[in-house]
């Protein structure tokens, strides 16, 4: 048996936001980040219905053994690096790409003996303070790595903007990218500098490697409402639950667990076979949209494993059976996760547990 709350992915949606980022950097190279799942919508899938992308990025060498091993023949990057010997000796066989991000990593690669030579993207730390390779770590990194036959040489350069989607810290972006383009100025080396945001806020990073994200799934990744921005991205993932009960309940009545929303009025209410169990998120508050037979609908009172409850008012003649869009086109789950303090990141990928 399948869970009622069902997640579907349109790949229409995604091939239709790649277009829309080649249009942003027509003279980037892709890597569609597929990380986590593809963020939800289904890693392998996702990888098919872009496979007019340049390369792929995953997190870890699990995921780009999955890719490989369902056929996906382009570039594979492995974002968070190689970890062991044994997992460096899988990217020189399957010919996969690894993230160089500390000195160990260049030591191991630059000593072991493999079957072919590995693709190194060398990231560079410009003040993320996550992974990568300090100003001087960095000279020695690209001074041993190609002085060694386990390197194709030249790497890609990399770094990772830590405020390109709040555009009141652009001052701190601005002196990342200055950092970046001290080190990589005239080593005749691609690089790589944009994430979704980065696309769409900072201009001067649409060049060499672009790695989208948030945006091939439809989703808005600065802090900024923008709802006309919005509007030009597909939304992937639609996220939907059957309506199994429809009460009527009396003005004075509360609903769910510790009784925090009691209707002010005689209503019908339905109970929606969602839950926090299903990646809805359990701390959305009353008045978070619902969709039911076109109608925007609201929720109310606290959310169950695998229950939450929607005021049906404004909706007309609500049956059980009927579909209740939790996000997708309408609402969006960009609005779902303000409403929860949160970010479309964490709503997307804890859905994807619901992929049918």
């Amino acid at each position: 048996m399948t869970r009622l709350a069902r997640v579907s992915v349109d790949p229409a949606a995604l091939r239709a936001n790649l277009a829309r980022i080649r249009a942003l950097a027509p003279r980037a190279r892709v890597l569609a980040v597929v990380k986590a799942n593809a963020y939800g919508h289904g890693a392998v899938s996702v990888a098919r219905a872009l496979e007019a992308a340049e390369g792929f990025g995953v997190a870890n060498v699990a995921e780009a053994v999955q890719l490989r091993e369902a056929g996906l023949a382009q570039p594979i990057l492995v974002l968070g690096g190689f970890r062991s010997d044994e997992e460096l000796g899988v990217l020189s066989r399957l010919e996969l790409w690894t993230v160089v991000h500390q000195l160990w990593q260049v030591e191991r690669l630059t000593a072991c003996a493999l079957p072919a030579p590995v693709g190194v993207w060398l990231k560079i730390d410009t003040g993320m303070h996550r992974l990568g390779l300090d100003a001087g770590e960095f000279r020695e990194a690209w001074s041993r790595l190609g002085a060694s036959p386990n390197c194709r040489w030249p790497p890609v350069l990399m770094t990772h903007l830590a405020c390109a989607d709040d555009p009141h810290r652009n001052a701190f972006t601005e002196a990342q990218l200055r950092r970046f383009e001290a080190l990589s100025r005239d080593l005749g080396a691609q690089t790589s500098i944009a994430n979704s945001a980065a696309l769409l806020a900072h201009p001067r990073t649409r060049s060499g490697w672009v790695r989208p994200g948030l945006l091939l799934y439809g989703a808005w990744p600065l802090a900024d409402a923008a709802p006309q921005g919005q509007a030009a991205w597909r939304p992937a993932m639609r996220f939907a639950a059957p309506i199994v009960a429809v009460r009527r309940l009396h003005a004075g009545d509360s609903i769910g667990y510790g009784a925090t929303w009691t209707c002010p009025t005689d209503m019908d209410v339905a109970v929606v076979a969602a839950g926090y169990a299903d990646g809805y998120p359990r701390h959305a508050p009353s008045g978070s949209p619902v969709l039911i037979g076109g109608h925007r609908a609201r929720l109310v009172g606290r959310v169950s494993m695998d229950m939450l409850s929607v005021d049906l008012r404004g909706v007309p003649h609500p049956r059980v059976g009927d579909e209740a869009v939790l996000w997708g086109q309408d609402p969006r789950v960009e609005e779902v996760a303000a409403r929860a303090g949160t970010i479309p990141y964490e709503l997307l990928c804890h859905a994807g547990r619901c992929l049918g």
